[in-house]
């Protein structure tokens, strides 16, 4: 999933003249924070080189993943058209990029972020684009002040760097303030998958419903040492590459999230858990389902229009209804 035009421009003239080996030695130091979930008091992204590390190794990748969390949840709520946007933790502002992507009915954000470092970034980013934005200074892991509603409300990638009561203040604070649909995206490890069920579960006694990507609102199925995950590919850039100090011109972003919404989805289609396994006319697909279970579903080339649905899902992918309810599972 490419950056948009404006976002990648302007990264890529906040780039511009930085040494590569000025690059990889902050993306190193800063992968072994985000790697060690380290919560030492001190932000993970804090001071010019780390932000410039963050910008070429790590935005692009919480962009693909957000922008798909978002398509997920976009598609399960079609009548959903957000005019606000109150992204709490927004780092430089890569969310907001990725909602005026996915709702074009977007017309203002509020970014709330306590690394000054981070602000100015996305004070710089945000000239770049049209949506206006407002940067505001705010410690999530304090006492929070009251905020103000807001039709979509994201925390991406924040919950890791927090510990279990600021979790649980942050989600209740973005709940009260989201009136559409409280957006919350997490790596893709069990560490984040089970910040994200715990989340779902103080969500869910809320009032919440879940619009994805759970098509139910039972217990998770899974259990461990499996987790509910999910992968966003993007291409790597040059200096992506060169940052990362890799070869393959392209990264897979693992990711796990939740879009809790104030309304119903449209429907209850089940969700693509693994990369499907395609063979000699058949599809072998991991599922979670609408009631609540977990299976394994074979579709084979004699079930026609199904067959050629379950050729063309991917990895985290809802499944139409048709398919879904047929009960020839191997």
């Amino acid at each position: 999933m490419d950056l948009p035009p404006a976002l990648r421009s302007a990264v890529e003239a906040a780039l511009a003249g930085i040494s590569t080996d000025r690059l990889a030695g902050a993306a190193a130091l800063l992968s072994s924070r985000y790697r060690g979930e380290v919560r030492d008091g001190r932000f993970h992204v804090d001071g010019e080189d780390a932000v410039l590390a963050y910008l070429a190794a790590r935005l692009p990748a919480t962009y693909a993943a957000t922008r798909r969390a978002m398509r997920s949840a976009a598609e399960m709520l079609p009548d959903f058209q957000p005019a606000s946007l109150l992204d709490l933790g927004a780092g430089p502002g890569t969310a907001s990029f990725a909602a005026a992507d996915c709702w074009p009915s977007l017309a203002s954000a509020t970014l709330c972020e306590g690394s000054a470092s981070m602000r100015r970034a996305a004070e710089r980013l945000a000239e770049s684009d049209a949506l206006p934005r407002t940067v505001a200074a705010m410690d999530l892991t304090g006492r929070l002040p009251a905020l103000a509603q807001h039709d979509l409300v994201v925390i991406a990638y924040v919950l890791d760097e927090m510990e279990a009561d600021q979790r649980q203040r942050l989600i209740e604070a973005a709940w009260n303030a989201a009136t559409g649909l409280l957006l919350i995206v997490e790596p893709g490890t069990p560490a984040g998958w089970q910040r994200i069920l715990d989340a779902r579960a103080s969500l869910l006694a809320a009032g919440a419903q879940v619009a994805a990507p759970c098509p139910h609102e039972a217990p998770c199925p899974l259990l461990p040492p499996d987790w509910c995950h999910f992968a966003a590919r993007l291409p790597r850039s040059r200096t992506h590459l060169r940052t990362k100090q890799a070869s393959v011109p392209f990264e897979d972003e693992k990711f796990i999230y939740l879009a809790a919404s104030r309304t119903a989805p449209v429907s209850r289609d089940g969700r693509v858990l693994a990369p499907p396994r395609a063979g000699s006319g058949r599809v072998s697909l991991k599922l979670c389902e609408a009631d609540g279970r977990m299976r394994e579903r074979l579709v084979t080339r004699r079930e026609g229009d199904d067959f050629r649905v379950a050729r063309r899902l991917e990895w985290g992918d809802a499944l139409p209804l048709a398919v879904n309810r047929r009960d020839n599972s191997a």
